[in-house]
């Protein structure tokens, strides 16, 4: 067994080359940097520098404690599951629906138009992105300037607690729609042709074929996709937050992730910080655990 796989490995060498630098990338900056959460256990000081990870104080589950008891754990995880779940809600079908459109355009060149238009936005840097959402909605923006030229009051989007969050997610739908459709016309690329034709015979519409061929075909991919959007309900956008909200929106926008920035690097409590940030990826593994699980019960592929 040895033996045949070093020969299938020696076959395949610049297959295997190829992977390499994937692999050095994750193991420099994903693996071995996971040695520091040992510092959520330890009280570090700042001023230790690196000798602090390893000879400052064992504390235990101290940090965690003090975070489950603070008086903004419950609005910060509020904040977080609401937000993520109105982009999970609304975001994730969003390009399933858009993949199935595009894939009935029959015509090529304006299908092509309408795939690029809609993919465009992803390359915006999110920096971009906040000043030309700041700009719209600014109390002298554009979409003032439309609501009093039909008789409307002022609304002062970025700072008003009703119109900040369903302003996240829909700029967050608008900038990865697009990109995002692009699995998913892969997924379709891959259907068997030979089902559509044997539909049309039978005398099927489009719908019908779209219905009970297209979106079974691709219903693998949806799982899977599904099931990491679960694993990343905890991240609802830090750079999108942190650009966009202020202190009279702490209320409805202020997430783990801007928690812990404020902890960390501004107030410089790291050990407080990376406590925090562990607790948010443990319940992360927990719900890509669970939501495989489940996806195994109802007989679907998981990601594993």
């Amino acid at each position: 067994m040895k033996s045949h796989t070093l020969r299938n490995i020696n076959k395949h060498r610049l297959f295997y080359m190829l992977v390499i630098p994937g692999i050095l990338y994750f193991l420099v900056f994903h693996y071995i940097p996971m040695y520091g959460v040992i510092i959520a256990f330890k009280d570090i000081s700042p001023f230790d520098g690196l000798k602090g990870i390893f000879q400052s104080e064992w504390v235990g589950l101290k940090h965690f404690r003090n975070f489950m008891g603070s008086y903004y754990f419950w609005n910060i995880i509020g904040n977080t599951l609401t937000i993520s779940f109105y982009k999970l809600l609304f975001g994730f079908p969003a390009p399933v629906i858009l993949a199935l459109m595009i894939n009935e355009v029959r015509h090529t060149l304006f299908k092509k138009m309408v795939q690029t238009v809609s993919y465009l936005p992803h390359f915006i840097s999110m920096v971009v992105l906040a000043g030309l959402v700041t700009t719209i909605l600014n109390v002298d923006g554009f979409m003032n300037g439309i609501l009093q030229a039909v008789g409307l009051e002022k609304i002062i989007f970025m700072t008003d607690t009703h119109y900040f969050r369903p302003m996240l997610v829909i700029t967050s739908i608008w900038k990865e729609v697009g990109w995002s459709s692009i699995i998913y016309l892969a997924a379709i690329a891959g259907v068997d042709q030979q089902l559509y034709e044997a539909a049309r015979v039978d005398g099927a519409g489009r719908f019908r074929q779209m219905w009970n061929i297209t979106i079974p075909g691709i219903s693998h991919m949806i799982v899977i996709l599904f099931i990491l959007a679960i694993g990343g309900i905890m991240d609802a956008g830090f750079e999108q937050i942190f650009l966009l909200y202020s202190p009279p929106v702490y209320g409805v926008s202020d997430i783990i992730d801007t928690y812990v920035y404020r902890k960390g690097l501004v107030e410089v409590q790291y050990s407080f910080a990376a406590a925090v940030g562990l607790f948010k990826s443990v319940i992360a593994v927990v719900l890509i655990l669970g939501a495989n699980y489940i996806a195994k019960k109802f007989d679907q592929e998981g990601i594993w």
